[in-house]
């Protein structure tokens, strides 16, 4: 058994997997990595399981130290990570020996990073996973649901020794002003036609107001023609529009059910890219339907077998 010590870190640093499933109409939600793309590089660069348990480091502010020479693997945004004075670049695994101490700065690319550790990090299995969600208490170290904190020891009980590294070519891409895929929902119909065209050629700007439960998008008003609706399931990535206009992505802590209409969901490899975005960048939309998404996504997928 190896284990790191957390000597730094934040609300937004947690423990995180694939997330629940199969429990929804329990009320649970499903939790997990908001960018999986990320924390599947970061397992695939120690031989994990893609799934596998690792750290969520948000907007940085993140520092732990060794107590054992271990190897390590960091992926997605770029924190300014350092080895002590070293800096070190993300989409790879590297040696921390002990004693040396990791730190995530303030972001320089994207907003999340994921640190993986050989065979994934241990947690409290809630419900068929150790996700962290807050709101409902469950998941992480203690299947408490709190954040990682000050002081904390981070453990996993497998080995590595071979450094890997991303190659450049697969590594995701984030851009300034992504466009991200919706598939078409059941009320997409139910919009007034200025909305529609409005909602796929116009930027959206995203609020501050945002969280793992959500983000809120700025732009032009939307407008809903249909009759009030009953509440339903909720998607992951489902796009609801709220009586303001103003569109909001429900992410991996969302509620279960809502009764706002919906233009429809993000695809998986957008949510992902959204994920990225910092408050204020600017999106758009770009219309699919399911078949397209769900090709694309296979192709995606083949990547890692």
């Amino acid at each position: 058994m190896k284990q790191l010590q957390i000597e730094a870190s934040t609300p937004l640093c947690q423990l995180q997997d694939s997330g629940r499933f199969g429990v929804r109409h329990l009320g649970v939600t499903q939790g997990g990595a908001l960018d999986w793309v990320a924390m599947h590089w970061a397992n695939w660069l120690l031989g994990n399981p893609l799934a596998a348990p690792v750290v969520e480091v948000t907007l940085g502010g993140f520092c732990l130290v060794a107590e054992q020479d271990c190897v390590l693997a960091l992926a997605g945004a770029d924190l300014q990570a350092r080895v002590d004075d070293q800096p070190l670049a993300p989409w790879r695994s590297f040696v921390l020996a002990k004693g040396q101490r990791l730190t995530l700065q303030q972001p320089k690319q994207g907003v999340r990073a994921y640190l993986a550790a050989p065979g994934g990090f241990l947690g409290a299995d809630v419900l068929g996973s150790c996700a962290t969600v807050v709101r409902e208490a469950l998941g992480g170290i203690d299947g408490r649901g709190a954040a990682l904190g000050k002081g904390q020891l981070l453990r996993f009980a497998g080995t590595a020794t071979t450094l890997r590294e991303v190659p450049p070519a697969l590594r995701p891409q984030y851009p300034q002003k992504p466009v991200l895929d919706l598939v078409m929902g059941a009320q997409i119909g139910e919009f007034s036609g200025i909305s529609l065209f409005e909602a796929f050629n116009r930027e959206w700007t995203l609020d501050s107001r945002a969280d793992r439960m959500g983000i809120r998008l700025l732009g032009p008003q939307l407008v809903y023609q249909g009759a009030p609706m009953i509440s339903e399931g909720i998607p992951l990535g489902a796009v609801q529009v709220p009586p303001d206009g103003q569109p909001i992505v429900l992410l991996n802590d969302r509620q279960t059910i809502g009764g706002y209409p919906r233009l429809g969901a993000l695809t998986p490899l957008a949510l992902a890219q959204l994920a990225q975005c910092m408050p204020a960048a600017v999106v758009r939309f770009r219309a699919v339907v399911q078949d397209e998404a769900w090709r694309e996504q296979q192709a995606y997928l083949d990547r890692w077998r």
